[in-house]
């Protein structure tokens, strides 16, 4: 799936099963929400805490979570996140490219 397949697929779900977007800050504060919820899952598993019983641990579900509202809220201020992708991606490039060939903390084992 493209990123504009993304933004396509997620507004007609909006659309048609979800009813209608909620307003931007709400979108934000779900954004945020989901991102903590990605945050817990991470520093229990990859960190030094431990998961409780029972406790949801699906990074890729929570991922998923914050892409697609990520993708509302894109769709809701008229961003194009495959145009947007292409020029962060030159962006970096451009200010990276030659950055991080030469330090030895990221080439040492």
């Amino acid at each position: 799936m493209s990123l504009n397949e993304l933004q396509e697929d997620v507004d007609a779900w909006v659309k048609t099963i979800g009813v209608r977007y909620f307003s931007e800050l709400t979108n934000l504060g779900i954004l945020m929400e989901e991102v903590g919820e990605v945050a817990r899952i991470m520093t229990r598993r990859y960190g030094d805490q431990s998961f409780k019983d029972n406790e949801k641990n699906d990074l890729g579900d929570e991922l998923a979570d914050v892409l697609f509202v990520l993708t509302c809220i894109a769709n809701q201020t008229g961003v194009d996140l495959t145009d947007a992708m292409r020029r962060n991606l030159e962006k970096k490039t451009l200010r990276d490219k030659n950055r991080h060939k030469n330090n030895p903390k990221l080439h040492s084992e």
